[in-house]
């Protein structure tokens, strides 16, 4: 027997071992598999060249379990080792110190895994002993043992041992019992070994017989050795794929599309993507794509290695040419890994505008679940904007739809503004927004419906995307308005009455949310009052509630426009009506405020070249007392017009009307508006 030292100046490698990768300490599984893995294809390499011409047999890595003994065990029947080998693999870590250990690694702990021969150490995050027996497939090889408790301390001696190949024996320590139980070790294996090249066995199949689980005598086989982006596409059908979305995510949806990827210059890479049907409510995880390295799993989490917007894509990437176990900002900056990221990118491009050619029926069938990811990957990656402005769809509110280009074009000559600029009216509510929509048709223009998760936000990309253009809610302002070409209609009202209208209407809206009044001058068969939200403001509070940077405008109320049509028959009778009901009161009021807005005049005028101390006390004083008149008046005008608004059920009924007709009448109010449209009858 010999004895040594493993070469590391540390008291103790366990305690390091288990601080530092403590919080990933599952793949130690992982690591001992794929060194199985390794030693067996490398033997099975050896046998194809000659270099070994025993049978290979049966090459199926066994784990198995021994609660009794508290044991875990990797066995392989792959090249095996001698003495000589396990000293210059297992016992000389390549690192000067604990120390330089620790410092260079304290900010990542999972970049211990796979460095410096550390893949096979990670066995003492869970062991408080771990055994080697193996066998060199050498002539003449001895079999040997090494065995170490986790302190630099290790045995090496020889042993009898049958069959090429090596067996880890790991005892399990109190603290990670866990990894002796069938469905702790069975989660492991179907995460990380899913897909290994060599079959992966942990005991055995069972069945249901007679009400209870049985063992069926069959070795349970874990991993598909030759998963579906390890062949070749020309021999694959749909079927095949849509099988192996089953098989990676049980409980979804069938994908919209999948994408093969196949690539062996100037990088590897291999693997299948697949555009999921994601739900409305925005159920986007970014952890469905998998990466694997030569088919050992690695990471679920592929930001830096896949273009952001494919990050909601579900799949398996497979590439030996990504630097594993470094810092997200080295993957960023690591050349290989920038241009996978751009063959990807292009590859998503190439494939979504090869389904839009050859069948555009069926990708407008698909464009509503397709959309958010190619809205996202325009959003944020100027490359695919330019190839996905071929095949990135509008939809208009007859759920037609059209490419950029198309669409443009049929509204170019009715919706151009007077000052040269194409407007793109849309809704984001058809059911919400009936009567505006119906109100831009009868004006010959289109309306779009932008109902997506990301449309606002798309909609301010495309305002500066799109030369001399704007995107205006149908619902922003009037529709003579909302695309401006001529000026606006005469009035058949006088200035005064338009005041007074406006004061009336005010007088009667609810106070939340809130309200400003305008007076337009519009078509006689335009709605007598209307209610619009501004374009700007809504679209920045839209944009804040789906985390776009614009915090404050989301905490501001929502505010409304009424509009009032001056033109409309029933707005015309109700300024005849205001005339005969108040006109008098009113035109006293009027008559006792124009003296005063005439002293009030003329005593700014006197004062207008002083500054504010060369004005007089007294002046100052007789200002105030001027101010405060006025004040007392419009008080007065406003009661008389408010009392009248109060006495004539039409002006509350044409606000309620307004309000119903965008979803705004609510419970007690709308109670009050059935009763009264009774009344009116």
């Amino acid at each position: 027997m010999q004895k040594g030292k493993i070469d590391v100046k540390t008291e103790n490698i366990f305690p390091i071992i288990k601080k530092f990768l403590y919080s990933d300490h599952e793949i130690f599984l992982r690591e001992l598999i794929s060194n199985a893995v390794d030693a067996t294809r490398k033997l099975k390499t050896l046998a194809s060249v000659g270099d070994y011409k025993s049978e290979l047999g049966d090459l199926t890595i066994h784990v198995r379990k021994d609660e009794k003994k508290k044991t875990l065990t990797i066995s392989d029947r792959g090249v095996g080792m001698t003495a000589d080998e396990i000293k210059k693999y297992i016992n000389q870590i390549a690192f000067s110190s604990a120390e330089d250990f620790l410092e260079r690694y304290k900010d990542k702990a999972e970049a211990i895994i796979g460095h410096f021969g550390l893949g096979f150490y990670s066995s003492f995050m869970v062991a408080e002993k771990v055994e080697i027996f193996t066998k060199s497939y050498l002539d003449d090889a001895k079999a040997v043992k090494w065995t170490c408790d986790g302190s630099p301390k290790y045995t090496i001696e020889e042993i009898e041992k049958e069959d090429v190949g090596t067996d880890v024996v790991l005892h399990i320590a109190d603290d990670s019992e866990e990894f002796l139980e069938d469905n702790r070790i069975l989660d492991l294996l179907r995460k990380y070994c899913r897909f290994l090249p060599v079959p992966i066995a942990f005991g055995m199949e069972k069945e249901w017989k007679d009400g209870k689980e049985v063992e069926t005598g069959k070795m349970r086989i874990i991993n598909d050795t030759e998963p579906l982006w390890t062949k070749k596409p020309a021999n694959l059908k749909d079927e095949d794929y849509e099988k192996f979305y089953r098989d990676l995510y049980p409980m979804n949806e069938p994908p919209l599309f999948y994408i093969h990827l196949n690539v062996d210059y100037p990088f590897n890479l291999t693997g299948i993507l697949y555009f999921p049907k994601i739900k409305s409510n925005f159920e986007i995880q970014k952890n469905k794509i998998q990466l694997y390295a030569n088919q050992v799993f690695v990471t679920d989490s592929v930001e830096g290695i896949v273009p952001e917007f494919l990050t909601l894509l579900h799949g398996v990437i497979d590439s030996p040419d990504i630097p594993l176990n470094v810092s997200r900002s080295y993957l960023q900056s690591d050349s290989n890994v920038k241009k996978i990221s751009s063959h990807i990118t292009k590859k998503v491009s190439d494939r979504l505008n090869e389904i839009f050619k050859s069948d555009r029926n069926k990708f407008e069938e698909k464009w509503d679940d397709l959309k958010i990811f190619i809205e996202y990957g325009m959003l944020t990656d100027e490359k695919f904007y330019e190839r996905a402005e071929k095949f990135a769809l509008l939809k208009n509110a007859d759920n037609k739809y059209f490419t950029f280009a198309e669409y443009e074009k049929m509204i170019k000559e009715n919706q151009t503004d007077k000052h040269k600029n194409l407007v793109y009216l849309y809704a984001t509510d058809t059911e919400k927004q009936y009567s505006f929509i119906e109100a831009a048709r009868q004006k010959g223009y289109d309306v779009l419906l932008m109902d997506g998760q990301l449309d606002t936000h798309f909609i301010n990309h495309l305002e500066t995307k799109f030369k001399n253009s704007r995107f205006v809610r149908v619902d922003a302002d009037v529709v003579d308005k909302l695309i401006q070409k001529d000026e606006p209609a005469d009035s058949k009202l006088s200035a005064t009455q338009q005041n007074d209208l406006s004061v009336v209407f005010k007088s009667l809206l609810p106070d939340k949310p809130l309200f400003t009044v305008s007076v337009e001058n519009m078509g006689e068969t335009d709605n007598p009052v209307t209610i619009t939200q501004s374009e700007f403001m809504r679209r920045m509070k839209d944009m804040s509630a789906t985390g776009g940077g614009m915090g404050f405008y989301g905490d501001m109320p929502d505010s409304y426009n009424l509009v009032v049509n001056s033109n409309h028959p029933l707005i015309i009778k109700l300024a005849e009506d205001k005339d005969k009901a108040a006109g008098k009161e009113l035109a006293k009021i009027e008559e006792k405020t124009a003296p005063v807005k005439s002293s009030k005049e003329e005593l700014e005028k006197s004062n207008k070249s002083k500054k504010d101390e060369e004005v007089s006390q007294e002046d100052k004083d007789r200002l105030d007392d001027l101010n405060k008149k006025l004040e007392d008046l419009e008080d007065k005008r406003e009661a008389r017009l408010r009392k009248f608004a109060e006495d004539n059920k039409l002006v509350k009924q044409l606000i309620d009307l307004a309000l119903l007709s965008n979803n705004m009448l609510k419970g007690k109010d709308l109670s009050k508006f059935v009763k009264r449209s009774i009344d009116l009858m």
